[in-house]
């Protein structure tokens, strides 16, 4: 039952005051137990608001406004598991210099493009999330934390320039998809915009430093629709890369890597606070993020982060 409902009752005169006080503190209790459970974990404050649940970083101070329906967004997974992506964040600020400019394509509610602007206050973030309802969120939660260097657009990228159905989870909203990954119930097609990499690059100049994208399974055609891009500015890539997802839209990874590999870029992943060199993935890999980083241009990067061969 409802705490509202539960009021009208008393109101009502349904339920006795006692047995309402009673029944109340049932619910007021979690106050309590949230207050202990925090400790530990990478939340260190929850706000409630008149309209909105806050939860607060305890290591980079960003808050984030939650989506109560959203079960996977940052602030909730760092509830369940302590922190979030920890390890590929920390090499993410390692391999950021200040003044870069981060494109985060797939941004979300903010998590990633909030906390590298706050990190790096001199970077240029732009973030990028096609859905209109995740949108909302991640403009809310860039006023909210008064970051001036973060610029959001409401559009994806591909390797086209259209208006295309998306598959949109409200449950799971860093899950949403030019492919319906999970064929649930719940699924909810948003019409939204993509574009082109290499076109935005080139329309909105001076270039790219460093790009985040989690697109969950259309990576590829993101890199091919700003290759070109990729070419001239050499940034470093962090990407996220799934075989069940990219199987959604009948390409494996490797195409990835390869595709990147031909323009002079070899891939790592994270392992401690160094990086291994990641060749191709087969049905053993339980990789999920790798990080791309240019031969030549990147050598001093790669040089200083990748650990010694064992």
């Amino acid at each position: 039952m409802n705490l509202r409902k539960l009021k009208n009752e008393f109101r009502e005169g349904r339920i006795s005051k006692p047995e309402y006080i009673d029944r109340m503190h049932e619910h007021h209790r979690l106050l309590f137990e949230y207050a202990k459970f925090i400790k530990g974990t990478d939340i260190k404050k929850i706000e409630i608001t008149d309209d909105f649940v806050i939860m607060t970083s305890r290591e980079t101070d960003t808050r984030i406004v939650c989506d109560c329906q959203d079960k996977r967004i940052a602030p909730i997974e760092i509830l369940n598991f302590d922190d979030y992506e920890k390890k590929d964040f920390d090499m993410i600020l390692s391999l950021v210099h200040d003044g870069d400019r981060v494109f985060d394509i797939g941004g979300n509610i903010g998590w990633y493009s909030i906390n590298i602007a706050r990190a790096k206050p001199n970077t240029n973030v732009l973030v990028f999330e096609p859905i209109p309802k995740t949108y909302g969120y991640l403009a809310r939660n860039i006023e909210l934390n008064d970051v001036k260097n973060v610029e959001a657009f409401n559009f994806g990228f591909s390797d086209v320039e259209k208006e295309i159905p998306f598959f949109y989870y409200p449950e799971g909203s860093g899950n949403a998809s030019l492919a319906n990954l999970f064929g649930s119930d719940s699924v909810v097609q948003v019409q939204a915009c993509v574009k082109c990499l290499d076109a935005f690059v080139k329309e909105n100049p001076p270039g790219v430093d460093f790009i985040k994208c989690d697109v969950e399974g259309a990576e590829l055609f993101v890199f091919r629709g700003g290759i070109n891009a990729i070419r001239k500015h050499k940034p470093v890539i962090f990407s996220e890369l799934l075989r069940k997802w990219a199987g959604k839209f009948n390409y494996h990874p490797n195409e990835v890597i390869r595709l990147l590999a031909g323009e002079g870029y070899r891939c790592f992943t994270v392992r401690g606070k160094g990086l291994v060199e990641f060749f191709q993935m087969d049905e053993s890999s339980v990789e999920t993020n790798f990080f791309f980083l240019h031969g030549e241009k990147h050598r001093d990067r790669i040089d200083f982060m990748v650990c010694p061969s064992e």
